[in-house]
């Protein structure tokens, strides 16, 4: 068995790629606060079994709805979530990015992704103590 193969390392990596990819798009929103009728936009968390494995039909390719014109498919989640609240704070222009609420998103997943690397490299280091190379 490779230490690739454990669950608890599996888990994490998969939690730090989320939480990589969530920055990438919380970025895109900020960056994106002056742009005419743009929605924010947020991924769903993936949810893990207990191997590790990413449970339900979103995988690494899940559909993403994109457009109101796109269909949407039946009985599965999109990869990510339209701001449900993205019309409170509607500027006339049609944007919906509260660069407030954004911020506060991007510095807890900030914190996350930091809790998530050091759970892995500290399960890594004690898999080398206990195998004698540590």
């Amino acid at each position: 068995m490779s230490i690739n193969d454990l669950p608890v390392l599996s888990a994490l990596r998969t939690k730090m790629q989320w939480h990589q990819e969530r920055q990438r798009v919380l970025s895109e929103n900020v960056s994106n606060s002056d742009t005419p009728n743009f929605r924010p936009r947020d991924l769903v968390e993936p949810k893990l079994d207990k191997t590790g494995a990413v449970t339900g039909s979103m995988g690494p390719l899940a559909l993403a709805r994109t457009s109101a014109s796109h269909m949407t498919p039946t009985g599965a989640p999109s990869g990510f979530d339209q701001n449900r609240n993205a019309g409170f704070e509607t500027r006339p222009a049609g944007n919906a990015v509260n660069l407030e609420e954004e911020m506060m998103k991007a510095a807890s997943n900030q914190m996350d992704y930091a809790a998530a690397t050091s759970l892995y490299s500290k399960s890594l280091h004690l898999l080398k103590t206990a195998i004698g190379k540590g």
